[in-house]
């Protein structure tokens, strides 16, 4: 099993309960941009069952996050799978979220074997709404930036051709605390794109109003997109990569999509979903 980091220079303490998974989680204690695993069997499952994805088909379009990226291309979200099909179909693209990872869980994910020998063309990069919570911890203004950044340092490592595509992290309709994070820190994460390795795209002004409250219909629980949702993100996304891949083509050879790993009660493995 991976050995969790010590604790280090930020210290969360309590439960948030909005995070992206949708279930109470105690918040980790560990700095943002360091690589962090969570405990527990169904991140150990979800790790192995993205590492045989990884090799599992051509993957020239890369999608990395946390559930707000994973429900739109998972088995155990039909409607939501067939919206990412009809969007990405032909531009071989696998989805990498995994629900309720925060950025220093993305970047250990990365960091241990998801992005070896890929090779994809695009990276589209979703994350650090779990990092806030219902209340930021203090400095996550900061510390936020930092953990993408990380991540973006990996992807170009290890994906040293593809072009990363850094989404604005979305507003949700949770937390006015969390909305106020978000506002101050996707400034930060704009000034890190070049415009060539690295674009920034920002749909905001599409899914929510100038105080951050998403539009009707754009979620389903206050935080994670409906197709309605996911498809001003589509919208967005479709002329970048149009532009980086050329137009969809007839086949396609990504991966086939996965679902979420059922344990039971102790934590055991009971199956993994397609």
């Amino acid at each position: 099993m991976p050995i969790f980091p010590p604790l280090a220079r930020r210290v969360r303490f309590g439960i948030l309960f909005g995070c992206a998974l949708g279930l109470p989680l105690l918040a980790a204690a560990v700095p943002a941009d360091q690589p962090a695993p969570r405990p527990g069997e169904k991140f150990r499952l979800a790790h192995e069952q993205l590492l045989a994805k990884a090799h599992a088909g051509r993957i020239d379009l890369y999608f990395l996050g946390d559930s707000i990226t994973r429900r739109w291309g998972a088995t155990d979200y039909p409607a939501m799978l067939a919206h990412w099909q009809a969007n990405f179909h032909g531009w071989n693209a696998g989805n990498f979220g995994w629900g309720g990872d925060s950025t220093e869980n993305i970047l250990w994910r990365v960091e241990h074997g998801e992005l070896d020998g890929v090779n994809p063309r695009v990276i589209v990069l979703l994350a650090g709404t779990n990092n806030l919570g219902l209340h930021p911890p203090p400095g996550a203004v900061d510390e936020v930036p930092r953990g993408i950044k990380a991540i973006i340092d990996v992807c170009r490592r290890k994906a040293p051709h593809a072009v990363i595509i850094l989404t604005a992290i979305f507003p949700r309709n949770d937390s006015e605390a969390a909305n106020a994070a978000i506002r101050a820190i996707n400034p930060k994460l704009a000034a890190f794109a070049d415009g060539r390795t690295i674009r920034f795209l920002n749909v905001n002004d599409r899914l929510a109003d100038e105080q951050g409250r998403l539009f009707p219909g754009m979620t389903m629980d206050q935080l994670h997109p409906t197709v309605k949702g996911y498809e001003v993100w589509a919208e967005g996304l479709r002329p970048l990569l149009t532009e980086l891949l050329g137009p969809r083509g007839k086949e396609d050879c990504a991966p086939p999509p996965t679902g979420e790993p059922i344990v039971d009660a102790n934590g055991r493995a009971v199956s993994m979903t397609p």
